[in-house]
């Protein structure tokens, strides 16, 4: 496996302010395709993704899980990076991530918010406080020790596919990690920084309504498949 053939999906919707920079950052001998897949974007984030090389897929279904599906399906490489536009995550990191999978030393790698330097304001306390919650359950009901369930992660697409992921909204990441603990995936965590999100709150954490409703599907994608 070279480190050049890797695919960064970036889901996306209204990211105007955030996503030039976010790609800007992204070290091209690194990465040797970027998926934005949009979820119906009214501001100039499909332009500036083209102008930065971005390859765009338009979804008009809603739904973080749709999207990053989506991208999975349409990438061209065995390494597979999720990154959120927001510019919350670091592109800088990208490599910490892939590493372990090039030297074959797990199959999906994920980067610890909570292990890592959070920036002052960048992560709410209830978001803070339901990653751990979700953290812990997973270690309990799975037995897979992990502190984040950040969504910047990179993992092997081959592998992915086998999984056959349903859940296409919040849910779609915790999904990934609890079939995989279950398929006995060496799954290993990195440090990652994070920081605030430009461009203004986000719209799951930075908003009752999406901290309710990512909060209900992680929890239910982690309780339906312990009993599985």
């Amino acid at each position: 496996m070279l480190l050049l053939n890797a695919t960064l999906v970036v889901p996306a919707l209204n990211e105007e302010e955030s996503l030039g920079t976010v790609l800007e950052r992204v070290d091209r001998s690194l990465i040797s395709e970027i998926i934005l897949v949009d979820g119906g974007s009214s501001d100039d984030t499909i332009p500036i993704a083209e102008a930065k090389g971005a390859r765009v897929i338009q979804e008009k279904q809603r739904g973080y899980g749709r999207a990053c599906a989506v991208g999975v399906a349409r990438a061209q490489s065995e390494v597979i990076v999720f990154m959120d536009a927001d510019g919350a995550d670091d592109p800088t990191q990208i490599s910490d991530l892939v590493a372990p999978l090039l030297k074959d030393e797990a199959e999906m790698v994920l980067g610890s918010r909570l292990a890592g330097v959070i920036s002052p304001g960048a992560m709410p306390w209830h978001q803070k406080f339901g990653n751990q919650l979700s953290a812990r359950m997973i270690r309990l009901l799975y037995g897979l020790p992990i502190t984040d369930l950040s969504p910047f992660r990179a993992v092997l697409r081959s592998k992915l596919l086998d999984l056959d992921l349903q859940e296409m909204t919040y849910g779609w990441p915790t999904e990934m990690i609890t079939k995989a603990a279950r398929q006995n995936w060496r799954i290993l965590e990195v440090p990652v920084d994070y920081h605030p999100r430009i461009g203004g709150e986000s719209k799951i954490s930075g908003t009752v309504r999406g901290t309710v409703l990512a909060t209900y599907y992680i929890m239910r994608t982690i309780l339906q498949y312990s009993r599985t």
